[in-house]
């Protein structure tokens, strides 16, 4: 080794790993109080302080209130995201997951009430959600629709339905049961609410294993 060679630097690797750790100690705390007190009690104070921090050294990493809940949300889609990519063209497997999705749901009622007032608020162009929810919404229909047709392939949609139909109405479903669930919980139950849907227009037995 050449004693005259310099050392690689390492600063920029290192506060690189360090502002990473950093966002997603504050977006784990965002998601446990937004879970816990809910979109409009949850504060930026509160989650600063579970992670030792000022609420101005929580607003380097995050603009505002808005921008934090939508990087919340983004990461809690992650996964199943990647989910859906995975079983993209399996039809039974994705109407499945979306059940299981609705069961999971209803275990987070502060993160599922977060969501319904962020998504109706992001409707406005200049909302900081605004582009996340273009895209979510964007991403899920494409990947519902392809489950249909997969379906349609196999005959077993129902007459006068299409794939894009069926995408369209099951996150309309999907989210209007969430609102509906949020005031009714003792009358709603999402995943059973959800299969009945799926039966009205699509031959599958979730019963059976896929």
């Amino acid at each position: 080794m050449d004693a005259t060679a310099k050392p690689r630097k390492r600063e920029p690797r290192g506060e690189y790993a360090k502002t990473r750790a950093t966002r997603a100690a504050i977006l784990d705390a965002a998601l446990d109080v937004f879970a816990e007190s809910g979109y409009r009690s949850g504060s930026l104070r509160e989650v600063a302080q579970r992670v030792g921090m000022s609420e101005a050294g929580l607003l380097h990493h995050f603009p505002n209130k808005p921008a934090l809940l939508a990087a919340v949300l983004d990461r809690r889609d992650h996964h199943s995201l990647e989910w859906t990519r995975m079983t993209e063209g399996n039809g039974d497997v994705t109407l499945r997951g979306l059940v299981e999705t609705a069961t999971r749901n209803s275990s987070s009622p502060g993160v599922v009430e977060l969501y319904c007032i962020l998504s109706a608020e992001a409707t406005a162009a200049d909302h900081p959600a605004h582009e996340y929810f273009v895209r979510r919404y964007e991403l899920g229909r494409s990947n519902v629709r392809r489950a249909f047709e997969d379906l349609e392939r196999q005959n077993r949609l129902m007459p006068g339905i299409t794939p894009l139909n069926a995408a369209i109405a099951t996150l309309a479903m999907m989210d209007g049961l969430q609102v509906q669930w949020l005031l009714h919980r003792d009358v709603v139950d999402m995943a059973a609410e959800l299969r009945r849907f799926f039966t009205a227009f699509v031959n599958i037995d979730f019963a059976s294993s896929p």
